[in-house]
């Protein structure tokens, strides 16, 4: 995924730990965080930047953190990926 100048600074906004040019290094980690914690309106810009494809292989590739369990149903329902209460569980560390 590549991204202009605007989208840049709205993804600064969500990794503020990161400058842009190393946040743009894992587009999936940027998105999944404006999925995760993002305000309406940013959430609907986001819907609009990358669409829902993208959302979904997002959701389905996500790592251990990257969502609470809120927005794990939500975004589960929204994008048609689970039936009332058939989500799948987060992404967890397995114990050794």
């Amino acid at each position: 995924m590549t991204y202009d100048r605007e989208a840049l600074k709205f993804f600064a906004k969500y990794i503020w730990w990161k400058t842009p040019d190393e946040a743009v290094a894992f587009p999936e980690r940027l998105v999944a965080q404006v999925m995760n914690i993002g305000d309406w309106d940013d959430v609907c810009a986001l819907v609009k930047l990358v669409g829902d494809d993208v959302l979904r292989d997002v959701i389905a590739h996500a790592e251990i953190g990257w969502f609470n369990e809120r927005s794990w149903h939500y975004w589960h329902y929204r994008l048609g990926l689970a039936k009332v209460d058939c989500v799948p569980q987060l992404p967890t560390r397995f114990k050794v």
